[in-house]
């Protein structure tokens, strides 16, 4: 690795720490909307604004930061396996009949679903973490949340890799259409020599394949969060694989309902 390359991979892992601390609490709410029964349940957040009283007034401040462990310890991996991934991917397309931009998307995808078998053990315990309604203090650490779930249900398909399809269809999905979208676009439209205008032809292309990619991506994220978050009735059930939970949810609540689970207040998180 190039001292430039080294210098550019620390600038964007420091971003990246910083995109958590910043973006977190909206992950917070996003999975809670996800995760939440319906009207019908008494707990349930009726607007986003209730949301976030019902969190300060109920779990602190601190209710806002729960589960933010596991992805600062997760993105250094994360982050080093996507983009080291993405460009070992594209070199090999390079080498195939494939269109520039066919590849470019190709080989986000292949990045997207590597990255996603890395992660998939910290996003369990993150919203297993945020799922929790208790205050703060009285939650089991990060640590103690990841022994528990090894010790009742092992590192498997139905432990502390549950959901791993739904984070496949995530990551693949976004990072698929974010890496196509983007560098195609980018290249397309010619570079500015002014560095605040290049900076924003930069800023609003990578914002407009961040909102296309999340908004794509928002049913994978919705079951991930019911596969992994906590199930509506104790010991059955209902949520199991990705299509099921896709399926189910759009046959109870209807297709827009996807769009009202939060993921809209936190656009392009994921990148």
């Amino acid at each position: 690795m190039t001292t430039q390359s080294y210098s550019s991979w620390l600038s964007c892992l420091f971003l990246g720490l910083v995109e958590i601390c910043l973006m977190h609490p909206l992950d917070v709410v996003k999975t809670r909307f996800q995760i939440q029964r319906g009207t019908g349940d008494p707990n349930s957040y009726k607007s986003l604004g209730d949301c976030f009283r019902t969190i300060f007034r109920n779990e602190g401040i601190f209710g806002f930061y729960k589960g933010i462990l596991p992805p600062i310890v997760a993105e250094t991996p994360k982050r080093a396996v996507k983009f080291f991934t993405f460009e070992q991917y594209k070199k090999l397309l390079n080498l195939t009949p494939l269109s520039p931009g066919l590849a470019l998307s190709a080989a986000g995808l292949g990045a997207g679903l590597t990255e996603a078998v890395v992660v998939n053990p910290f996003e369990v315990v993150k919203v297993s973490l945020q799922a929790n309604r208790d205050a703060f203090k009285e939650q089991p650490s990060s640590f103690a949340q990841a022994r528990r779930i090894i010790k009742s249900d092992g590192f498997g398909l139905k432990g502390l890799n549950k959901g791993l399809t739904s984070t496949l269809g995530r990551h693949g999905v976004f990072n698929m259409i974010y890496f196509g979208f983007y560098f195609n676009v980018k290249d397309a439209i010619p570079t500015n020599p002014d560095p605040t205008l290049e900076f924003l032809r930069k800023f609003t292309i990578g914002l407009v394949s961040g909102t296309i990619s999340s908004c794509v991506n928002i049913p994978f994220d919705v079951a991930k969060s019911r596969i992994q978050g906590p199930q509506p009735v104790p010991g059955e059930i209902k949520y199991r694989t990705c299509f099921q939970t896709v399926a189910l949810v759009s046959r109870e609540k209807g297709v827009p309902s996807f769009l009202n689970t939060g993921e809209t207040y936190k656009t392009a998180w994921s990148m």
